[in-house]
């Protein structure tokens, strides 16, 4: 029974692990910005599938490319998916900030696109985009270069973007027809895709009776390492230093001549990478899927909230917490331990699925709020106070 016990303990430390990961990125960006960003668990699985990727291109290579490859999936996951937050914080957030209900839905929007995106991406959908971006941005760098178009100004870009979009819809079309399912056929499709973790993430070790994955303990060391680095990221460098206090206060930051607008920009790229890392390793666990971020994101909007809006310290202990204890109720391991008081046999037996599991952990969270409504480790400043 002590054996089960370790065993379901480790297991939940790892899944808290994957969603303190996660849990990073969105804490820093609701710390800082206060945006509900729906859209962060498809940026984990866009980590996820740029992991699929690198991997089928090491395959090729074999040896020591596919042995090695998780190191490069990590670093192209991470800059990935910072490019999209990047341009996601550029060309929808940074308009709708103080409006939480508008950024909260235009971020679901993203979402549903990019799972749309996933699904049905082929040559033909990237060519397309690419040179849509190409002709209607080029074509507005050309007109913000000319000082004399101001009165028919808006006129132009209307022009611009019908003909960009006329263009772009010819070439596809020709494209399609021309070499048919050679550019049309989706990259991944609406299935399920494997990613196969290198020889040395394989199998495990046993302690004390205890099977412990290598792939788990890779997740671990992963979440230290994060962990660590943002640590040291917030506390030792200088833009760490404008991050918490643009955090603690906004205006007396901007007043202070702390570019906000560059370091909400940058704080959003940092949190969308960590969920691409954090992408990187669920891709270890299972299979990959377009709704793949579906299944993380509540966990991890749990583990912002229960930790403390922006705090490192909480966010940690609240990812491990819930992860544990998720685990422990979904394996059915707290039911056997309880096997001796019948009635508290029951109950957690009748919660011994996962998605039972879930509801459980869902009660737990609104009952602790009750408490401490801002969480183990609520956030501090002037701006709080007010």
């Amino acid at each position: 029974m002590l054996a089960g016990f370790l065993d379901a303990i480790f297991n939940g430390i790892s899944i808290g692990a994957v969603l303190l990961i996660a849990a990073l990125g969105l804490a820093i960006v609701f710390g800082l910005m206060g945006v509900i960003n729906m859209a962060h668990g498809e940026l984990m699985m866009l980590g996820a599938y740029t992991t699929f990727v690198v991997q089928n291109f090491s395959k090729q290579l074999g040896g020591l490319w596919f042995e090695s490859y998780i190191f490069f999936a990590l670093i192209f996951a991470f800059l990935i998916t910072a490019i999209v937050g990047l341009f996601l914080e550029q060309g929808v957030v940074r308009y709708l900030y103080n409006r939480p209900l508008e950024t909260l839905l235009a971020t679901w929007g993203v979402s549903l696109i990019l799972q749309q995106f996933v699904r049905s991406v082929n040559w033909v959908l990237v060519i397309g985009v690419a040179l849509f971006c190409l002709l209607f941005f080029g074509g507005l760098w050309i007109l913000n270069s000319r000082a004399n178009f101001g009165r028919v100004r808006n006129w132009i870009v209307t022009v611009i973007l019908l003909l960009s979009l006329g263009v772009t819809i010819a070439v596809s079309n020709f494209l399609s027809a021309t070499y048919q399912l050679a550019v049309t056929q989706p990259w991944f499709g609406a299935q399920n895709v494997d990613v196969t973790p290198p020889g040395w993430l394989r199998g495990g070790m046993s302690l004390g009776g205890v099977q412990l994955p290598f792939a788990r303990l890779f997740i671990i060391a992963l979440t230290v390492i994060c962990v660590v680095g943002i640590y040291l990221f917030l506390q030792r460098s200088n833009w760490g230093l404008r991050i918490r206090a643009v955090t603690q206060n906004r205006s007396m930051s901007a007043c202070l001549g702390i570019p906000t607008q560059k370091v909400d920009a940058m704080t959003f790229a940092l949190g969308s990478g960590l969920a691409g890392v954090a992408g990187c390793a669920i891709s270890l666990l299972g299979s990959v899927g377009p709704n793949t971020g579906q299944n993380y994101i509540i966990d991890t909007f749990m583990v912002v909230v229960v930790g403390g809006v922006g705090n490192l310290v909480g966010s940690i202990v609240a990812a491990l917490a819930i992860g544990t204890v998720n685990f422990l109720i979904g394996s059915g391991t707290l039911a056997l331990l309880l096997t001796p008081v019948q009635p508290l046999a029951d109950l957690f037996t009748f919660f011994a699925t996962t998605s039972m599991a879930r509801v459980m952990v869902f009660a737990l969270i609104i009952a602790f709020l009750q408490w401490k409504p801002a969480g183990i480790f609520p956030q501090k400043g002037r701006t709080v106070d007010v």
